[in-house]
């Protein structure tokens, strides 16, 4: 079976980092993967093309300019038709809709929603669209009965929704050498981290908060945001205003996150909505504690008390006193490490993720089989 990967990018996030773990794993179960990835003329983020290359994975970068390009959809059915493509799997808006409009009567169509519509004004026209376009897809994965929920409610078909959490892999980020402490932040106290794109949601102001609150009682301790994003200014002028500067470290982005996560002590999750972020499932291959805001499928994730620690979302004040809980209780912290491990391992393997995803492909294509023989049936006896 061969899969075409679709998504149009806008760094290198989450989604994007689910989708080449995803490929990997399929392409350990034989299922061929090609990862096709828009190239906007006005904004021609491909970062998620290096990150797939660099670990042996087939990529086609297909020009686009503006929101729709008869051209980029012409470049897709010539590949899927030169490449043999059973299923177009679609990853975001722009990608659903290109995959709805350039598929042929073979290709099953299959949709990994991330996460709900946009709550953005000028998202809104483009999420309706998605809706529309995904009432016509053969299987819809979810990564939460949230948004399994809430796409049900917009129109689709409750029968073509799946639930499939995300995956990892847990070998790449367990037993790990730290790449993050001495060039970057020291090799002395504990470090707290972050890991995500800078933007509002994410809850990096929430962060800076906790950590002031955690300095006035631990002043030794440090914290760390890897990850880029519009928000990132305003958080540096923040940690400056707050007198923080020299606890407080901003990475940008990297692509040593094995290391990075062996160099922390504690992963925070400060998010104010998520659906399941991929960051706590590598922190958790990677045998780290986390704090992490009880939004979405974090506490199908997190097990409060037994792998880390659930916060309410906005909440500072607990926020700050799980943290310091872990900082002030090492034993704890090593404990929540271990089961969290085992618990990745148990239900979050990259291999049980993609053994599902190719089910459904499979499901996908006999349905389309099906429906492409009633057609065929129909035209005979007209």
């Amino acid at each position: 079976m061969t899969v075409l990967q679709l998504i149009s990018s806008s760094g290198y996030y989450g989604m994007e980092n689910m989708l080449v773990t995803l490929s990997r794993g399929l392409s350990c179960i034989g299922v061929r993967t090609i990862i096709g990835v828009f190239e906007d003329a006005r904004d021609p983020h491909t970062e998620i093309a290096g990150a797939a290359e660099r670990l042996g994975l087939k990529v086609e970068k297909i020009p686009c300019c503006g929101r729709l390009d008869l051209r980029a959809l012409t470049i897709i059915r010539k590949l899927t038709s030169t490449c043999s493509v059973d299923v177009i799997h679609s990853h975001g808006y722009k990608a659903d809709i290109y995959a709805r409009l350039s598929a042929g009567r073979r290709q099953a169509l299959v949709a990994t929603s991330h996460n709900w519509p946009s709550r953005r004004f000028n998202m809104r026209f483009y999420a309706a669209l998605d809706r529309f376009a995904l009432r016509g897809f053969d299987r819809v994965a979810v990564v939460s009965d949230v948004v399994g929920r809430k796409l049900e409610q917009s129109g689709i078909n409750k029968d073509a929704i799946v639930s499939i959490p995300n995956g990892v892999d847990i070998e790449r980020f367990h037993h790990s050498e730290p790449t993050l402490r001495e060039k970057t932040i020291g090799d002395e106290g504990v470090i707290v981290g972050c890991v995500g794109r800078a933007i509002p949601a994410k809850g990096g102001r929430e962060f800076l908060e906790a950590a002031q609150q955690v300095l006035a009682k631990f002043p030794g301790t440090r914290f760390v945001w890897i990850g880029d994003g519009p928000s990132l200014p305003v958080w540096k002028q923040l940690a400056e205003h707050l007198g923080m500067s020299a606890n407080v470290r901003f990475t940008g982005s990297r692509n040593d996150m094995p290391g990075i996560y062996a160099s922390l002590d504690i992963v925070v999750l400060p998010s104010l909505e998520e659906a399941m972020p991929m960051c706590l499932l590598e922190a958790m291959a990677a045998a780290r504690p986390v704090v992490a805001s009880d939004v979405g499928a974090v506490n199908q994730v997190v097990r409060d008390g037994i792998t880390g620690l659930l916060v309410p979302p906005g909440d500072t004040a607990a926020l700050a006193a799980s943290i310091m809980r872990l900082v002030d209780d090492r034993a704890l912290a090593e404990a929540f490490g271990t089961a969290a491990v085992s618990r990745a391992t148990a239900l979050f393997s990259i291999e049980g993720t993609a053994q599902r995803y190719a089910a459904i492909y499979e499901s996908a294509c006999s349905r389309r089989l099906r429906l492409d023989g009633i057609a065929a049936l129909e035209r005979s006896t007209s």
